[in-house]
């Protein structure tokens, strides 16, 4: 839809475009990704958080693809989980040319309007790991999240036996990925292990947030024998923390052992997993978000077009009613194949 604007000066136009500017340049990541590019379409990137291992390694594998793939990307902004530094980014991005932009709005509710705004431009945009609630959008690079909920339930209940008290460290529950991890998690829940007690706690997907919350449980549930972290990014190092201050960080297999599993697979979490900390993870696979996205970038930006049904890099193409969705692989990895090659997480660095 169009914005109805106001007259203003030409002096006013040119602060706000200064603002702007500089909001932008204070967010932007320090990569030389606007290389050449000759005469190909214009893309503009925004980074959505850098205080996560799993974004850190999805930005190393964009500016990675970028370079080896001749993308024209303009300068890399980050919105730092703030979704006014997103519209501001993705302003400058419209200012300077940019003929795609791959985006992840956080807050998937709020980001409606930007979306209208560059739909109008005909500037068609990528949203990875992220569904925008509304919006045009081009294509949505995404796993399945409500199959994170589920594995991590099944393989949970599994574990404790079908009883006990499990801590679900949820993440913001504005953002799609959060709701459909949550919603997953509580219908196989009651539908196949009624006899386990979740404690569901929202964190914001903030560390600090969800440790300051499980240390009050476990002081009202010290018999709490299950955690489910929906971001093992910005769960894991503080989760493992408090559980060693407690002197509850027990290997599997010993007694007093806290059943985790956990989602995103960076290599911490392998690591956690070989060491008996935690029990499993989903691996969401940061390098095919960061191949993926600048792929179908490209793409639009050259006109091209898709349909809904199976892809050639084994996953499905899925219609939503506010665009095309293609939901990637993930899948579970436990000590029995955390040292699997092909996983994203056994090939950074």
């Amino acid at each position: 839809m169009n914005l109805a604007r106001t007259r203003s000066t030409a002096a006013a136009a040119t602060a706000v475009l200064a603002v702007l500017a500089l909001a932008t340049a204070c967010n932007r990541e320090g990569t030389d990704s606007a290389a050449s590019g000759g005469d190909k379409p214009a893309i503009g990137i925004d980074l959505p958080r850098s205080d996560s291992d799993f974004w850190n390694s999805y930005a190393e594998y964009l500016k990675k693809d970028v370079k080896s793939e001749g993308i024209k990307a303009l300068p890399i902004s980050n919105s730092q989980n703030d979704v006014t530094k997103l519209v501001a980014n993705v302003q400058v991005f419209q200012n300077t040319g940019a003929k795609a932009v791959v985006m992840a709005p956080q807050d998937t509710g709020a980001i409606a309007s930007t979306l209208d705004t560059l739909a109008s431009k005909k500037i068609p945009v990528v949203s990875v790991d992220t569904r925008p609630d509304k919006g045009d959008v081009y294509m949505v690079v995404r796993a399945d999240n409500r199959a994170y909920g589920t594995k991590a339930c099944e393989f949970l209940g599994e574990q404790l036996g079908g009883k006990g008290k499990v801590a679900e460290l949820q993440g913001a529950l504005d953002s799609i990925n959060g709701r459909d991890r949550s919603e997953a998690f509580a219908s196989c829940m009651k539908e196949k292990f009624p006899k386990i007690k979740v404690f569901e706690l929202p964190t914001d997907w903030k560390g600090d947030v969800a440790s300051a919350k499980l240390q009050s449980l476990l002081a009202q549930h010290p018999d709490l024998n299950g955690i489910y972290m929906q971001a093992g990014g910005v769960f894991l190092q503080p989760t493992l923390a408090l559980l060693e201050q407690k002197g509850l960080l027990k290997p599997a297999g010993q007694k007093g052992h806290i059943s985790i599993v956990s989602n995103d697979g960076i290599p911490q979490e392998f690591e956690a997993i070989r060491k008996g900390q935690i029990d499993a993870t989903v691996s969401q696979p940061a390098d095919l978000y960061a191949k993926y996205a600048l792929y179908y970038a490209k793409a639009a930006a050259e006109g091209k077009t898709f349909k809904p049904g199976k892809t050639d890099h084994d996953s499905t193409i899925i219609k939503l009613p506010n665009g095309l969705e293609d939901q990637l692989a993930a899948p579970l990895v436990t000590k029995e194949n955390v040292d699997d090659k092909t996983l994203w997480g056994n090939n950074v660095g």
